[in-house]
């Protein structure tokens, strides 16, 4: 079993040079370890939070830090706990975690914060692994998914299928006690009408678990790019129809546009977006009015980036030079350089981009179209991949133990409708029980549990 008994530490924020660095401790010795790095006993009757100074030791010295204590185990382990704000250098944060281990604590395995935060029931097992999904979430979309599975949204209906599983084997089991005495707990039909319904919900459940990777919106693809660059023209040729405003004027379009197309047998939403501008290289003959417009467009071109699962980049193929201006909020989010207006390219010109993953198009003759929708869709498939994959653990071990627990209870209908001992069906409605109980860590063991933490970092 794991020992929850010493006190850990471990660096708690990442392991880059920044302004603010944390050391986390927790367990029974906290105040002991603090003590030592405080050159004596902490006043709790100071409040909480208190500034203090940490020995660590030569040739770093005394530290300035914020310590922030909780005394009472009303922290994220349950335990007494402690975090230390200071100085974001590693040789310092470093430093302090070894004055730490001097000091009775004990260097934290990874993950081993939110197991014990688990151990001491503060989370579940499904809760546990949405902390790592919450801290590896690159997009709002698997941020969001995260979040709702951290604030129990996914156990909470395990759970409530498992407590049934439990009062029908009570019912199950109470009869077996009074066996001699011929006394039903639970009729034949009632017994057959409660599996029936466990059944249903478990096959529910593991279609709503299968669908999990799929968002309900439909994916939103953001073509942005400079003025002029062709990306209503890209809109029509994608869509196969005129849905975008064209016009040879620079800025046609100067808010969001949105087109939901069908293409082959897949939803898109297809979002055309004002061009990049400068708003400070305006001349002084734009009307405050204009300046005030542009900047609202640019405004709403960032935040469909911000959203967006796939972000297309035109850039128009006469003029290379739009290529710098890459969209610079679309970290986490799949860009696509899309180069436009090929049937206008000179035969002599090379556009080096376009072999390194970059798309040559033409709206008017459709070269490159196909290629890019193909594009489009690789990445939305790698999109969803990677959002299942925030909370991974969850959905491989859930699908695993509801099929455990449906062909249980599968057995366990044939079992009533044969008329076979109640013996027998208590057995499997267990095992039914059991294999919720582990998704959600009711029931557990080391090998489980190592899996689950084991992805997590030093420090979480």
């Amino acid at each position: 079993m794991f020992n929850t008994d010493d006190t850990i530490v471990a660096i708690a924020s990442p392991l880059c040079p920044a302004r603010r660095g944390i050391v986390r401790l927790s367990g029974d010795d906290v105040m002991d370890v603090l003590a030592g790095l405080l050159g004596g006993p902490v006043d709790l009757t100071a409040g909480r939070r208190q500034r203090a100074a940490i020995d660590c030791s030569a040739p770093i010295g005394e530290i300035p830090a914020d310590v922030l204590i909780w005394p009472d185990g009303r922290s994220y382990t349950g335990q007494t706990s402690a975090e230390i704000h200071t100085i974001g250098s590693l040789p310092v944060l470093e430093s302090m975690v070894q004055r730490a281990i001097q000091f009775k604590a004990r260097a934290a395995r990874p993950g081993e914060f939110t197991l014990r935060s688990f151990l001491a029931g503060r989370l579940d097992l499904t809760q546990a692994e949405a902390v790592l999904g919450v801290i590896d979430a690159d997009q709002d979309r698997s941020l969001d998914r995260a979040l709702q599975q951290l604030a129990g949204n996914f156990s909470r209906p395990l759970l409530l299928l498992r407590d049934q599983l439990l009062d029908l084997l009570a019912d199950v089991e109470a009869g077996l006690d009074f066996v001699d005495e011929d006394i039903e707990f639970i009729q034949p039909h009632e017994l057959r009408r409660r599996l029936d319904v466990i059944a249903a919900t478990l096959e529910s459940t593991s279609a709503t678990l299968e669908s999990r990777g799929e968002s309900n919106e439909t994916p939103k693809i953001v073509l942005c790019g400079q003025p002029n660059a062709g990306k209503s023209c890209l809109i029509n040729a994608i869509s196969g129809h005129d849905a975008a405003l064209v016009a040879d004027v620079p800025g046609t379009t100067r808010d969001t546009v949105s087109v939901h197309v069908t293409v082959g047998d897949r939803q898109l939403e297809l979002i055309d977006t004002a061009g990049f501008e400068a708003v400070a290289g305006r001349t002084a003959a734009t009307s405050d009015s204009q300046k005030s417009i542009s900047e609202i467009a640019q405004r709403m071109t960032e935040q469909a980036i911000r959203r967006a699962d796939v972000v297309l980049h035109c850039v128009d193929v006469t003029r290379p030079s739009q290529s710098d201006d890459r969209p610079i909020d679309s970290a986490g989010r799949h860009v696509i350089d899309v180069w436009t207006k090929a049937d206008l390219q000179s035969p002599n010109d090379t556009l080096a981009d376009v072999s390194a993953g970059g798309c040559l198009t033409s709206s008017m003759t459709g070269q490159g179209i196909d290629d890019l929708v193909d594009r489009i869709f690789s990445e939305l498939d790698r999109t969803d991949r990677t959002d299942s994959v925030s909370v991974s653990g969850t959905a491989a071990r859930c699908r695993q133990s509801l099929a455990q627990a449906a062909g249980a209870i599968r057995t366990a209908i044939g079992l009533s409708e044969i008329d076979e001992g109640q013996e027998l069906i208590a057995t499997e409605i267990r095992t039914a029980a059991d294999a919720l109980g582990e998704v959600t860590g009711v029931v557990y063991t080391d090998d489980i549990l190592d899996r689950v933490f084991g992805r997590f970092c030093i420090g979480k």
